[in-house]
């Protein structure tokens, strides 16, 4: 089975079409009206090793906030459907990705029990007219829709965008070790409960 899912979700706010083909090869269409938010999407992908497509129309004249949560929301959502019944993932994932002076570690797991720590103190409020603060927001919204508990921490960084671009990447390369199929359990659900 393909494991792929595409979600709409329309609000007052945005209007956001989000596909996602988790045995890609990094291959990304993002388009959210938000240049560096699309800047860290394709990182998303193409580090996650995801198909990812992303159309999105927000109010962006009021500023970036509806739009990277509501995607949050339907990545997060697309996630949780193309891994189906989570049989034979590694379940677990982890990864520490350096970006120049910044360091990030994040680890996650893929059990159906969402919850978030951030531990991330930024240099800066903004890059560009992209606000800090919306990187929690994403990752709240995507874990609690995909049923993710996830754990990012930001280390070190004197450069927001470095920060943040390690966040994304390390994230990213987190979710991929995750949500690979490990042929030894291929038929199993990755808990001694049986179920996730």
């Amino acid at each position: 089975m393909p494991r792929e899912a595409s979600v709409k979700r329309k609000t007052k706010e945005t209007d956001i079409t989000v596909s996602v083909k988790l045995d890609g090869t990094g291959q990304n269409r993002v388009r959210t009206g938000v240049g560096f938010f699309d800047h860290m999407l394709d990182l998303l992908g193409r580090h996650g090793m995801l198909d990812l497509s992303v159309e999105a129309q927000g109010d962006t004249h009021i500023d970036a906030h509806h739009t990277v949560e509501d995607v949050g929301i339907c990545l997060g959502q697309a996630l949780k459907q193309a891994l189906g019944d989570l049989k034979g993932i590694g379940r677990y994932g982890e990864a520490r990705v350096p970006m120049s002076e910044a360091l990030a570690t994040v680890a996650l797991d893929v059990c159906n029990r969402p919850y978030l720590v951030f531990q991330a103190k930024f240099p800066a409020e903004k890059t560009g007219d992209f606000n800090a603060d919306l990187v929690k927001e994403f990752f709240e919204a995507l874990a609690n829709n995909a049923g993710i508990t996830l754990h990012i921490s930001l280390e070190r960084g004197e450069n927001l965008h470095h920060c943040i671009e390690a966040i994304f990447k390390a994230f990213a390369r987190a979710l991929d070790r995750a949500t690979q199929v490990d042929l030894r359990q291929k038929d199993l659900v990755p808990s001694t409960k049986g179920v996730l």
